[in-house]
C-alpha cells in the first residue's frame, strides 16, 4: 500500500497493512534532532503519511527595534522571543473594542496559495495530501480580540462575536474553496478548546459561537468529498458527539492524559478516527526509550484495531524531548512491516 492508501483506509475504518502515522516538529525540535543525527534533512526520512500546506497569518513583519516581535497579516502582534519561538504570545490586539467597523481582512493572495498547492499536489510523494487552516475560528478571534475580552464578549456582547465569527469562517470558506479546487483531499482545522478538564468557554457557548461555523466550514468540504480533520486540544468529550453530528472524519489530537484510549475506542471509534495517543506532555519528554517503545506499541494495538487510527505524537513535537525518544518511537512505526512478517 501507498502511504495516502493506509491513510485513506484507516479513516474508513478498514484496516491497513500498517498503521500510518505522522510526526511533525517544532522549529527547535527540528533543530536538535537534526544536530543530534547530523543530518538536516532527516524528516524527510521519517516515513510520515501525512503532508499539510498551511495557510497561517504569516508573520511577514519583524519589528526592526525589536528583534523577535513580528506582525502578522492580520495585524496582530506577536512576541517570539520565549520558549516558543514557532508561534509565540499576542502582544498586541486590534480589535481593543467589539465592534469590527474600521478592520479589514487581509486579501487573499490567491495567486501564491495556488503556486504553493501546485508544488504541493505535484512533489511526486505518495502522500495524503491536505490543507492547514489554523488558527481557524476561536483562536483567530481570540488572536484578534484578545482571548479574556472575547470569552467576557461571549456572555456580554455576543452579536459582535457572532459577527467575528462569521467574518473569520468567511474568509476561511475562500481557503478551502481554493484548497479543494488545486486537489487536496481534505482540510484539517486548528482550534484549541479544551483545557486539561472541560472546554474553556464551555459547551453552551461553544454550540451557540462555534458549532454553526464549523458546520459551514465542515459542510464545504464535505460537499466537495474531501475529508474533515479537526485539531483541539484539550478535554473536548463533551462535544464529541455535535463534531460528529456536523461531520468530523478524524479527530486530532488524542491525547492520552485526557482520553483513555480503550474507552475512546469503544465510544466513538465507529463514528471518528483518531490522530495522536503519543503523549507530548508526560512520555516522550521524560520517558526512557524502551517505555516509549512499548507505550507506542500499546497504543497501535489498541487503536489501530479495525482501522480508525493515524499514529502520532498528541502535538509537534516540542523541543524538550530528548533524540534518543524520538527515534524510538519512529523505530516503532517504521517496524510495523516486520513484526507483521514475523
Amino acid at each position: 500500500m501507498t502511504r495516502r492508501e493506509r491513510v485513506r483506509e484507516a479513516i474508513a475504518h478498514r484496516e491497513p497493512d500498517v498503521v500510518p502515522w505522522q510526526i511533525n516538529f517544532t522549529r527547535q525540535e527540528h533543530e536538535r534532532v537534526a544536530a543530534w543525527l547530523g543530518d538536516p534533512g532527516f524528516e524527510s526520512t521519517t516515513g510520515s503519511h501525512i503532508e499539510m500546506l498551511t495557510f497561517d497569518a504569516g508573520f511577514s513583519r519583524e519589528d526592526p527595534h525589536r528583534p523577535g516581535y513580528f506582525t502578522d497579516d492580520f495585524g496582530v502582534g506577536w512576541n517570539r522571543t520565549g520558549a516558543d519561538r514557532d508561534i509565540g504570545v499576542v502582544d498586541r490586539v486590534v480589535l481593543s473594542e467589539p465592534e469590527l467597523s474600521g478592520y479589514r481582512f487581509p486579501e487573499l493572495d490567491e495567486a501564491a496559495l495556488r503556486m504553493r498547492l501546485e508544488q504541493l499536489m505535484g512533489n511526486g510523494q505518495d502522500t495524503f495530501k491536505i490543507g492547514r487552516i489554523s488558527p481557524s475560528l476561536y483562536e483567530r478571534a481570540w488572536s484578534l480580540r484578545g482571548i479574556e475580552n472575547l470569552l467576557c464578549d461571549m456572555i456580554v456582547n455576543p452579536a459582535f462575536v457572532q459577527e467575528l465569527l462569521e467574518a473569520i469562517c468567511n474568509f476561511d470558506l475562500q481557503v478551502v474553496d481554493i484548497g479543494l479546487s488545486s486537489g487536496v483531499e481534505g482540510f484539517y482545522f486548528g482550534d484549541d478548546w479544551g483545557q486539561q478538564r472541560g472546554l474553556i468557554m464551555g459547551p453552551r457557548a461553544w454550540r451557540r459561537f462555534i458549532r454553526p461555523h464549523l458546520a459551514r466550514l465542515y459542510g464545504r468540504v464535505k460537499a466537495a468529498g474531501g475529508v474533515v480533520i479537526q485539531h483541539s486540544c484539550g478535554d473536548n468529550r463533551e462535544i464529541l458527539p455535535d463534531l460528529v453530528d456536523i461531520g468530523l472524519d478524524v479527530y486530532q489530537t488524542l491525547q492520552p492524559e485526557i482520553y483513555d484510549l480503550p474507552w475512546v475506542k469503544r465510544e466513538f471509534g465507529s463514528h471518528l478516527s483518531f490522530w495522536g495517543g503519543i503523549s507530548t506532555q508526560r512520555l516522550l519528554p521524560f520517558a526512557g526509550p524502551e517505555e516509549v517503545r512499548r507505550t507506542a506499541r500499546e497504543a497501535l494495538r489498541i487503536m489501530g484495531r479495525g482501522g480508525g487510527y493515524i499514529a502520532g505524537p498528541t502535538h509537534w513535537v516540542p523541543a524538550d524531548v530528548p533524540p534518543e525518544n524520538v527515534l524510538a518511537l519512529l523505530e516503532v512505526f517504521q517496524g510495523q512491516d516486520q513484526r507483521r512478517c514475523s
